[in-house]
């Protein structure tokens, strides 16, 4: 049978939204399996496919037409190219774009790189500011729009592009959708009143569906754009106010009052001052817990800001008040180091605390339980071991989860308790862009900790890229670990994936073994090692029986080591920037001044210029905006395998305004009982059918 013949009639009594796609017009079953590589399995699926981007043919400018007082947007084949340096470390690329009526030169400074894409022969809409400059016009940086061979002799129109798949072209994709958008005509409820869509300015969802896909204009594309990435952050931000609904009215905390004495007791624990930050998350806490209402707070904190003094105070001010406190951490090593940290701070305290990890043994296990539903232990320190189901509390008054985005959002709400449910405390030494602080936080009131703790010092990083600099580099490790201090070499996998780019940390051992680091002492330590060896050799480089520890990322949260004042970052354009943040703060901890090595062989521009952010900012705040925008909320946070992020649609470098907007809209609906009346029951269903299960929401709730 072939793809334009007819094919099995769908059910009869199936929505057409549901409908797979298979049954629209010239897909069939094999167009349809391709169709799945994007995501695409029924009609809903492909009218929700969102464009890319918009080609603008209907305000094309000729050559005789250009003026230097606006943008233009000219359309044509690239004839030439090339680059060259002009002066010490600058360059200039060049390539010339043949119009219907004459030629148009386009350059860029600094570029190199762009030459691999301006290929001759290839068909491409240029926009910018013309000037006319050596009897020629010329733009300065062009915006570069590729055009498609369906494409090249569209006019007047406002074309869709579409992220693409082997076997379906632009033409065919554009043609399924239209067949698709006739299908449900007349049939897309809209689960907005209209008294909402006209306060927000939002098209009606059947209009935006039509505007997305055959817009009339570039301005109708992005209002219909809007509405769609309207309607998915509502959605979720209404979900997280429902879920603070519930907190507020049928969940109650134990009211714990921290007094000046308790204060004073606390603070002797602490042999510095605490910075200002420190002081205000201090005192956002003190007045959360003070009231039954839980208390759900972020407190995010830069690399090195101190935010474990925070928690000691917070768990020590619950103690005190007569209930128990929880630490959970998402790995051992972190968590046995927020014991060894907490457990020399209460070295003479009389509170009763215990570890409780995965490795116990069964009567071990079996004894610590006992004493934490009995209340005999007051602090607990532990992985997901202490969210089991056989974990029981005797009065839990807070919850302190520490890396928050290694877990699943619903697992906050997973401490058991006899009575009342406890404070809830999440922390974060990964500085959170604020898009996604209004998402995958925005159940969260917000403490911020930016400033490091007085002596702390910015720790000194240097790009190495070639041969001899590397040498030096090297040179000055070995110079430093004479002196006494230790080094972390990290690499980006266990096994070097190639021979010839020894980039595994089982290879970077032996090579420094017999080679720039042959005179000192060099430790291995990566993931596939048992727990039990990996601590013993972390409590080696922390004795200083190692000078050097060879490891991948199971460094990056939580090791404290203060004579570990260097590292050297192997392939270093394979790690996030904010990762790199991360494991830069292992280092400078102590007395001595920090210095970081990112190493790199690429020749990538973008990816260089990534690395030099890292080497220009200390700041942990700026650097993870910029890694958001380049990388995505599923690879900045590691969330990508957990399904925290139930966004298609939304653009979180883009769509911040929408955020803001969609955040307010959804709390003040809540808040005042709006998202209960009749008209708004589409959406709060809608709502708890998508998010229910991720939110602890029910339709009887």
């Amino acid at each position: 049978m072939s793809e334009t013949e007819s094919f099995n009639s769908p059910p009869d009594d199936e929505s057409p939204f549901e409908m797979a796609v298979q049954y629209l017009p010239g897909v069939g079953p094999h167009r349809a399996a391709l169709l799945s590589n994007l995501g695409v399995k029924t009609v809903h699926d492909l009218l929700w496919l969102v464009p890319r981007d918009v080609l603008d043919l209907s305000h094309l400018s000729q050559v005789n037409d250009l003026t230097d007082d606006r943008i233009h947007t000219l359309r044509g084949r690239i004839i030439d190219s090339d680059s060259k340096a002009i002066s010490r470390g600058r360059t200039m690329t060049g390539a010339i774009l043949r119009t219907d009526d004459g030629l148009v030169r386009g350059v860029w400074f600094n570029q190199p790189w762009m030459l691999r894409q301006l290929q001759e022969e290839r068909f491409v809409l240029w926009s910018g500011k013309p000037k006319f400059r050596d009897n020629r016009w010329e733009i300065t940086n062009p915006r570069l729009q590729w055009l498609d061979e369906d494409d090249e002799q569209a006019k007047g129109e406002v074309l869709t592009k579409y992220r693409l798949t082997e076997g379906i072209s632009l033409e065919v994709l554009r043609r399924y959708i239209h067949a698709a958008l006739e299908l449900v005509k007349g049939q897309v409820a809209d689960h907005l009143p209209q008294r909402f869509r006209d306060k927000y300015s939002l098209p009606g969802l059947e209009q935006a569906l039509w505007q997305l896909h055959r817009p009339d204009t570039v301005e109708s594309f992005q209002a219909a754009r809007r509405r769609l990435v309207f309607d998915e952050q509502l959605d979720f931000q209404v979900g997280m106010a429902l879920r603070r609904r519930i907190r507020r009215t049928r969940e109650k905390s134990p009211e714990i009052s921290v007094t000046p004495r308790i204060d004073a007791r606390i603070r002797r624990l602490f042999p510095f001052d605490l910075t200002a930050g420190q002081e205000q998350a201090i005192a956002d806490i003190v007045s959360d817990i003070a009231h039954e209402q839980p208390m759900h707070r972020l407190l995010q904190a830069d690399v090195g800001a101190g935010k474990t003094v925070i928690a000691i105070y917070a768990m020590l001010a619950t103690i005190a008040a007569g209930y128990q406190a929880v630490l959970m951490a998402p790995t051992e090593l972190l968590i046995q180091q927020h014991w060894q940290t907490i457990n020399e701070a209460l070295l003479h305290s009389r509170v009763k605390r215990c570890l409780l990890t995965g490795n116990l043994t069964a009567s071990v296990r079996r004894e610590r339980l006992e004493q934490i539903a009995s209340g005999e232990m007051q602090l607990i320190f532990g992985t997901q071991a202490v969210i089991q189901n056989d974990v029981r509390y005797h009065q839990l008054g807070l919850a302190v989860i520490d890396e928050q985005h290694k877990f699943g959002v619903i697992q906050r709400g997973q401490f058991r308790a006899a009575e009342k449910v406890p404070h809830v405390l999440v922390m974060t030494a990964t500085p959170i862009p604020r898009s996604l602080c209004l998402t995958q936080y925005g159940d969260l009131d917000l403490s911020v900790i930016s400033e490091l703790p007085p002596g702390r010092q910015p720790v000194v990083t240097s790009l190495v890229l070639n041969a001899k600099v590397a040498k030096k580099a090297w040179q000055f490790v070995a110079e430093k670990i004479r002196e006494g201090r230790q080094v972390y070499v990290v690499c980006p996998y266990i096994d070097s994936p190639e021979a010839d780019a020894p980039a595994g940390a089982v290879q970077i051992h032996e090579v420094l073994q017999s080679g720039e680091l042959r005179d000192f002492r060099v430790g291995l330590m990566h993931g596939q090692m048992d727990r039990g060896e990996q601590q013993e050799i972390m409590a080696s480089f922390r004795e200083r029986e190692l000078d050097v520890l060879v490891a991948t990322t199971v460094v990056e949260v939580g090791v404290d080591v203060p004579n570990a004042s260097l590292m050297v970052i192997f392939d270093a354009q394979q790690f996030g920037l904010s990762q790199l943040h991360q494991l830069r703060g292992r280092i400078g901890r102590g007395a001595f001044r920090g210095y970081c090595f990112l190493f790199s062989k690429s020749d990538n521009e973008d990816s260089l210029e990534r690395l030099r952010a890292v080497e220009r900012s200390a700041n942990g705040f700026e650097i993870a905006e910029a890694d958001f925008e380049l990388r995505g909320p599923g690879n900045v946070l590691g969330t990508e395998q957990h399904g925290n992020q139930p966004f298609r649609l939304t653009d979180f470098a883009r769509d911040e305004q929408i955020l803001s907007e969609t955040s307010g809209a959804a709390t003040r609906m809540v808040e005042s009982g709006t998202i209960d009346e009749p008209d708004f029951a589409p959406l709060k269903l809608r709502v708890i059918d998508r998010f229910g299960e991720q939110l602890g929401l029910t339709r009887t709730g």
